[in-house]
């Protein structure tokens, strides 16, 4: 079994690295795009009987700074 997890930082939290995606895409000429926000994606293989409560534990203590970043687990 296998859970991604998608971290990303909390709306209103300033994003540089985004900043910086969408500024050097501009540079290329990519004049379309508005907002780029950056985040990371962790795979997780899961031994069988891992539940989705464990996985969010993982995240709330882990993954994610949950102060400035929000988290999506999907599990499947």
């Amino acid at each position: 079994m296998r859970a991604t997890v998608t971290v990303m930082l909390k709306q209103g939290v300033l994003d540089p690295q985004g900043e910086a995606v969408r500024h050097a895409l501009g540079a290329l000429g990519f004049d379309g795009v508005t907002g780029v926000r950056q985040g990371k994606l962790i795979e997780l293989d899961l031994a069988e009987g891992t539940t989705e409560a464990q996985v969010t534990e993982m995240c709330e203590k882990l993954l994610a700074n949950t102060v400035i970043e929000s988290y999506r687990v999907e599990i499947g």
